[in-house]
């Protein structure tokens, strides 16, 4: 194609992450014609560096430990040392596989798919190299990248999750700057190949978001398993040598390590995209939108991470579909963060929808709240993990928020997310069968109780 566009599409989306992917296969099906531009690999950061990769590793991590501990369950296993080479080629293998069936997608779909590096010059259209193309609605899709703190550098001994998720070898010891979802998934898998964790949070609880209890619950969990914990500690400085990494802190002495990862964060990829001079309106290099995802600007829109709010990959699926739907002249309804769930793959797991008790609080002062302990579901004692489940109930009725944690509670996130999206009471739940044993039980338990007749608690 000339400099010149000769081609109008229905949408050109910059970006062929969670967000820009998804947006492109559904606005195809809804018969637009779709330009996808990405500079990198076609699944962004999630399928490449993110999500799926580090999975992968949480699963090389769970074997470990299954193996490690296979006595107390009279099998006679044990874990003679981590080969990460071999390790990275099964996590290489996952996202290959996922990667060549996604690239089918979007040939098949009949998307152009251009590589390279993207310019905004107008709301109308972007350049690619020579490429100018042009497009009736356009959509920002481009994700985000990993953060640091002033005075930390990444590089060395110093990673970032990418380089985390390359290293070829178990270091002895790690120190985590950041007890977020990242930084406690990292903690998690490193500690189960064998490395002594620290983690150092700067706010007073690990993973902040979620509601106290599961932070509580998490800290002891991590601490039984060796992953020394340390919050309401901020650092200061960080110096490398060709042996370890030294981290100040405030007000107390350093520490030392052979890495440092830093998770604290990820901030959005709009640097240099053209945005500002096009008159998009952007606060720290998020995209600002309303309830649609339209920014301020007529027909260009903007989706996944790069809009305040939660940044998870299934918020970006949710949000492209919901942009090219829109364009396609359908009436999708709005995503709400409320209810979108959210899983932590660290050991133990912790999965949560809607809104915590204090959130709840903050506009019901009638809001009451159920746990029920792990220790009374039969699937939970077989697999021997410890954890909750957590109702958050309104003055009305209606359950607002679940918060889970223990073994594989990420798998019963679902039917959670059903009872809050749909507004369900603990009395509608209360008479749906969950199968036995399951710690799918767990869930019908806790509304059980809630709705006033628990059958394995108390009330």
């Amino acid at each position: 194609m000339s400099a010149e566009a000769d081609h109008v599409y229905d949408v050109v989306i910059v970006g062929a992450g969670s967000g820009g992917y998804a947006c492109a296969l559904r606005a195809a099906q809804l018969g637009l014609t779709v330009a996808l531009v990405e500079r990198d690999k076609l699944g962004g950061t999630c399928l490449h560096r993110g999500c799926i990769p580090t999975k992968a590793l949480l699963h090389a991590a769970e074997v470990a430990d299954v193996a490690r501990d296979g006595a107390r369950f009279g099998v006679q296993s044990s874990v003679s040392g981590i080969d990460m080479p071999t390790v990275l080629s099964y996590q290489g293998s996952v996202v290959s596989r996922l990667y060549k069936g996604l690239q089918g997608l979007v040939n098949s779909a009949g998307i152009d798919f251009v590589e390279g590096s993207a310019q905004v010059t107008s709301p109308t259209t972007v350049t690619v190299g020579e490429r100018v193309l042009q497009g009736r609605n356009l959509v920002i899709a481009t994700g985000s990248t990993s953060r640091t703190i002033p005075g930390v550098t990444v590089g060395g001994r110093v990673l970032s999750s990418d380089e985390a998720l390359q290293a070829d070898s178990v270091p002895g010891s790690v120190i985590v700057l950041g007890g977020g979802v990242i930084g406690v998934e990292f903690a998690s898998a490193w500690r189960s190949l064998g490395a002594e964790v620290t983690i150092l949070e700067a706010l007073p609880r690990l993973v902040a978001a979620e509601d106290p209890a599961i932070s509580k619950q998490l800290t002891r969990a991590f601490t039984r398993r060796g992953i020394k914990v340390r919050t309401d500690t901020r650092v200061t400085g960080v110096t490398q040598d060709d042996s370890s990494v030294t981290v100040e802190i405030e007000g107390a002495d350093p520490l030392t390590a052979d890495v440092l990862l830093v998770a604290v964060g990820r901030g959005p990829v709009t640097a240099g995209l053209g945005l500002e001079e096009i008159g998009v309106v952007t606060d720290r290099g998020f995209v600002l939108t309303d309830d649609h995802l339209r920014t301020n600007l007529p027909h260009v829109y903007a989706v996944g991470d790069i809009v305040p709010g939660l940044q998870l990959a299934h918020r970006g699926f949710a949000h492209g579909i919901f942009v090219a739907e829109q364009i396609a002249g359908l009436s999708p309804a709005p995503v709400s963060d409320t209810t979108i769930p959210r899983v932590t793959y660290c050991d133990p797991e912790i999965a949560s929808v809607g809104l915590t008790e204090a959130q709840a609080r903050e506009s019901d002062s009638g809001v009451t709240t159920y746990e029920y302990s792990l220790g009374g579901n039969g699937k939970s004692q077989i697999l021997g993990t410890q954890g909750f489940v957590k109702l958050v109930k309104s003055s009305t009725g209606q359950v607002v928020g679940v918060h889970m944690i223990g073994a594989r509670m990420g798998e019963q996130i679902g039917e959670a997310q059903l009872i809050v999206g749909w507004e369900g009471t603990p009395e509608d739940v209360a008479p749906l069968i969950h199968a036995h044993p399951t710690q799918n039980e767990a869930l019908g338990e806790a509304h059980l109780a809630l709705a006033g007749k628990p059958l394995h608690a108390h009330a």
